[in-house]
């Protein structure tokens, strides 16, 4: 069996395929929810290869990384072949992430003040994908104010936003990097 090209032509214009066959504009909102999906998994990906994330955050990353490939295909489906579901997307999968909050929250000093993302570089990593996950989260509530969308997509990733801030502090806590907070400044 021959190996397909990766490249097909179809997308070189305005449209793209999405999954069950249909064409959209590249700048329709499905793509738009879909692709920062995407991108956000790509920054969580150059996260996990930081020499500083350990095992076990790896092993967390990477099935955070598992679960926007999952939905990431729910978005780019039509409502009209859609399930409901996301495969593999319940409540223990948000409720697993918090106690991955929980047990680094628990390490790390009360927060008083807002904290400007930088650190050491995992930690800048974390805050870079934080970011574009609340860009991921904004794309789809845009999109299910159009189509309905399982409202745990909009909890998962309101969730990873709040774990990616923790790790960023996490890891800034174990390289021995201070915290920087943000000092207000008069007359804004």
């Amino acid at each position: 069996m021959a190996k397909s090209p990766i490249y097909t032509r179809t997308g070189d214009g305005i449209n793209t395929s999405i999954i069950g066959g249909d064409r959209i504009p590249k700048y329709s909102l499905r793509l738009e929810a879909y692709g920062t999906v995407d991108e956000l998994s790509s920054f969580i990906g150059n996260l996990v290869a930081d020499d500083s994330v350990i095992d076990e955050q790896r092993y967390d990353l990477l099935k955070v990384q598992n679960m926007l490939f999952n939905i990431g295909g729910y978005l780019a489906t039509p409502p009209s072949i859609r399930k409901r579901e996301v495969a593999g997307l319940t409540q223990d999968n948000i409720t697993e992430m918090e106690g991955w909050i929980d047990v680094m929250d628990e390490q790390l000093p009360k927060l008083n003040n807002f904290i400007i993302p930088g650190g050491c570089k995992a930690s800048a990593k974390a805050n870079m994908a934080r970011t574009v996950c609340r860009r991921a989260e904004r794309r789809v509530l845009q999109l299910a104010a159009e189509e309905e969308i399982n409202l745990l997509v909009m909890a998962y990733l309101n969730r990873l936003s709040d774990y990616l801030f923790v790790i960023g502090r996490y890891l800034n806590k174990f390289a021995n990097y201070e915290e920087i907070t943000w000092q207000q400044t008069e007359n804004l």
